[in-house]
Formats: C-alpha cells, structure tokens, sequence
C-alpha cells in the first residue's frame, strides 16, 4: 500500500470523545477502549490530555506502556509545561507522538492576546520544543477553517520547518461544507513549501452533520490522516464517526481509492463497549452501528431482502462484526453455549469473567423466558459493581392508586450498609429520593430515559441517568426487568462516576479549559 492509498485513522475517543459532558471514563475503562482500538488496527489513538489532571497522566501512560502496535499520542497546548507533561506519558510507547495546538483564528488569536507576528514565534518555540523531544509531531491550527488563509498558509509552513511531521487542519465549530474543505486542504498543498513531505489531517465536528462528508472531501483533496471517534461521540454533536468514515472508504472503494488498517468486523463490539462505557446509547437509527441499520421492515424490503440481500443492503452485516442470528437462550442454556453466543456477540471472555457472568445470565433467565442478543449485550454492559463507592443491596416499593408512594432501601457506601425509607410522586421519585437520603449530593437530574431492549411485557427496561453537580457531567445506565431497580441502578452509576470526577479534579488542572480543543 503506498503512502497516497493509506489513510491514516487518528481515533480521538479518549480525548475530544471524552470531553462529551457526562462521558467520563474510569482509568480500567480507559485501558480497555485502547487496546479494543489498537486491536482493531487503529493507526493513532489520542489518549488524552496529561496536563489536564493527574487521572488523565496515569491514564496516557499506562496505555503508552501496554500498546502493542498504535502510535499513542498525547494533547499538548502550546507551551512547553504541557508539551513536557505530554512527552512523559507518551514516552513509555512503542511510537509515541505529541500533539500541540493553538487557536489561529481572529476570534482564538484574542484569546491568548498573541498578534500575528507572536503568534507565530510562539509556534515556532513549541513545535521545536516539541520535536527536541519526540520525533513524531503533530500539529494544529485550532479553528484553522475560520483562518485567514495567508495567514494559515504562513503558520503551517513554519510549523512545518520546526519539525512537525503532521499537520491537523480542525474544523474546531463543525462550521465548513465539504467543498470548502476540500478547497482548503488542496490549498495548503499548492502554497505551502514542504507540504508534500508531511501528512495533512481532518478533524471535522458534526454540528452540521456534514463531519463524515467534510472528512472524506478532504481525503479525496489530499489529506492521509482522518481524526475520529467511535460512534461519532463528542461535544456538542459530536466529532466524525470512525465507523462511518471506515465504511464509506471500504463500500465506495470505486470511487474513493483508499485504504485503511481497520478490521472492520470489530466494529460492532468496540461501539457496544464505548456507549456502555461512556454511557451515551447509539441511536436506533445511526449508521453502521445503529439497531436499526441492518433492520427491514417494510414489506417492499423484506420481500427484496429474502431474495438477494443486495436489493436494500450495500453491505452486509458480518462486516462489521453484527452476527446473523438472534438464537434465543434461556434457563437451560449452558456456560459454552454462553461463551459461544457472546464469543458472536463481539465479547471474549476469561474464565473468571465467564463465571461472573453466567450467574447474572441465570439470574435473568429466570426472569425472562426467552433472552435474546439485545438482553445479552445489555447485561455485558451493565457489568458488576465491585469497584464503586455505592451499591444497591436492597430495594422494595409500595405504589398504586390513591396509594403513598415509598421506597425501602439499602446501600453499601464504602462497604458499610445504610437503609431508610423515603417517600415521593412516583415510585421512581421515592427511591431517587431514598438514594438521596442515604448519600447526600447536590446533583441535579438532567435526563431520565427509559428504553425497551426487546419486545414483550418482560422485557429488559435499560434506564439512562444524567446528573450534573458543580458543572461536572455524568450519565450512568443499567438494564433490568424491573424499570425501578434499572433506574435506581443507572442513578447511582451516575452517582458513582461524579465521585470518579471529583477524584480526579484534585489534579494539577490546567487554568486554561481545554473544552472545544481541536
């Protein structure tokens, strides 16, 4: 493959991914996205930003220290407080890389009150700096499409010249139409000196929902490097979906000649695995990794469908590792026919894990007559508990009409349990309550969503939460039988991941937000 057919994928999950609020990850959490995507065949995977707290430095360098063939890359600011902080976490890599940045247009430009001319020299100084330590440096130009273009064309070439071996072009807001970003990248490449020798990237945001067309319009235009996410998570609407950018290349192969390093049969799992981790849900209707991308349902489709799969699907759905076959398990079921299904599933697991699971797996089977792909891989993400600050140990509700609605419950809380009762509007509002009772928080509820899993009366209820409390975002989820325990379960998640928060903001936080970054 020449260096003008690949392209390269830069995933951003960990980084700009997680700057989606409520979207924090656990360290453990972390580690395991980032060997699902070096796995995978991901090319650069953005692991963090290390100055931003002492969590986020632990966290770049044990995924530098456990990659096996990703270059890992670290988020510096320009300045070499950051750019030192960065190449100590990234420096444990196999092929590490920094990335610094700054904000070049008229609107960023004031920020830092920098004009021109020091903006320039400042660029200059870091990117040296930078490539003194790390031979493998990225730079960007942030809100570079809002940037005069003589003035972009003047800051690359420097950055070029002091070393830099990629230069990032962002679409910091998700303001440009695919044509434009074209144009842009085609015109660095005609007007900067040395622009041939390094390789451009596309960092686009969907607030426009063109961040997938204004990526693949700059590839076609010359640049090699797509930064992404997985399942297109982000701020505000997100960045460019990885998913989507790796399937358009592979479908449209006729007319877009790249190629990519990604197995794209383990896409299924990985975007599963980030929106439980995360605890953002895909939308029934996303592409490639949506419930609904491979569902027919009209009779035209069916009909169509049952001949030649071909007459409504441009792809089939092995491709991106979505099995076939809904077997239903049940009571019955055994630990290899387990293992075997959620082997298809897209989850390999130990025998330790295996054992973990197949209790829950009974435990639902009791539950339910029939459980089916969707229940399986809601109880994959829902997990166990062990690790958290607060768990549910026991809850019973009273409601009905013309009834006091009250909550019984116990919660271990660092190990020790506490019980009250509480009362409230509903059910859901009595044990919300109860849970407030027992651990005091100012948290403020900003969603409570409740989603079916499957069809049927004894359907799963997978509930999502989201609390907000000083400014800090969480959402949690879980998945029950019972919509009250799911909802009670998904609200202590939550709970949990804003005590992880506040945990990790005792670190040396940078003054400066490093929000809308890139």
């Amino acid at each position: 493959m020449s260096k003008q057919d690949k392209v390269f994928i830069f995933d951003t999950t960990l980084r700009d991914g997680e700057q989606s609020p409520g979207a924090t990850m656990s360290h453990d959490e972390k580690l395991e996205i980032a060997g699902l995507l070096d796995e995978m065949g991901v090319d650069i995977i953005e692991a963090g930003f290390p100055i931003a707290s002492e969590g986020d430095f632990a966290a770049v360098k044990a995924i530098s220290e456990q990659a096996a063939t990703s270059v890992i890359c670290g988020l510096a600011r320009a300045n070499f407080k950051d750019i030192d902080r960065c190449w100590e976490a990234v420096k444990h890599a196999k092929r590490p890389r920094i990335h610094t940045f700054i904000g070049t247009s008229p609107l960023h430009r004031a920020i830092p009150n920098l004009n021109m001319d020091e903006m320039a020299e400042k660029i200059h100084e870091t990117v040296s700096h930078a490539r003194n330590l790390c031979d493998n440096v990225q730079w960007s130009p942030m809100d570079a499409t809002r940037t005069e273009e003589d003035y972009l064309c003047r800051v690359v070439e420097i950055a070029i010249r002091a070393g830099a071996t990629t230069i990032n072009i962002p679409d910091t807001v998700g303001y440009t139409a695919p044509r434009e970003s074209a144009a842009l990248i085609q015109m660095l490449l005609d007007r900067v000196p040395g622009a041939d020798e390094i390789i451009f990237a596309t960092h686009c945001h969907n607030d426009l929902g063109m961040a997938t067309a204004n990526s693949l319009a700059a590839v076609e235009a010359g640049a090699r490097q797509i930064e992404c996410t997985i399942n297109g998570l982000g701020e505000r609407a997100g960045n460019t979906a990885l998913e989507e950018v790796v399937m358009a290349l592979k479908v449209r192969n006729d007319i877009m000649p790249f190629q990519t390093g990604i197995d794209s049969t383990k896409l299924m799992n990985i975007s599963r695995r980030v929106a439980s981790v995360s605890g953002f849900a895909v939308q029934f209707n996303k592409a490639i990794v949506g419930k609904n991308a491979f569902a027919h349902e009209s009779g035209i489709h069916q009909d169509g469908m049952l001949k030649n799969a071909e007459t409504f699907e441009i792809m089939r759905p092995e491709d991106v590792g979505l099995s076939e076959t809904n077997l239903v398990m049940g009571k019955h079921s055994g630990r290899a026919a387990l293992r075997s299904k959620l082997s298809e599933l897209g989850f390999e697991l130990g025998d330790n894990q295996l054992k973990d699971v197949f209790v829950r797996f009974k435990e639902l089977a009791d539950q339910k007559k029939e459980v089916y792909d969707d229940d399986l891989i809601a109880l994959m993400q829902t997990g166990d508990a062990d690790a958290d600050t607060i768990k549910l140990t026991a809850l019973k509700v009273s409601c009905g009409m013309g009834l006091e609605k009250t909550a019984d419950m116990t919660l271990e809380i660092d190990g020790q349990a506490s019980s009250v009762t509480a009362s409230g509007d509903g059910p859901v509002d009595a044990a919300f309550n109860a849970v407030k009772s027992l651990f005091a928080h100012s948290a403020r509820l900003q969603v409570y969503q409740v989603a079916a899993v499957t069809e049927g009366t004894d359907a799963q209820a997978t509930v999502t939460v989201r609390l907000e409390e000083d400014g800090k975002i969480a959402t949690g989820q879980s998945a029950d039988v019972d919509t009250v325990v799911a909802s009670v379960k998904a609200y202590v998640d939550a709970l949990n991941r804003l005590v992880m928060r506040r945990e990790r903001s005792g670190g040396d936080v940078a003054e400066v937000s490093y929000k809308d970054v890139s």
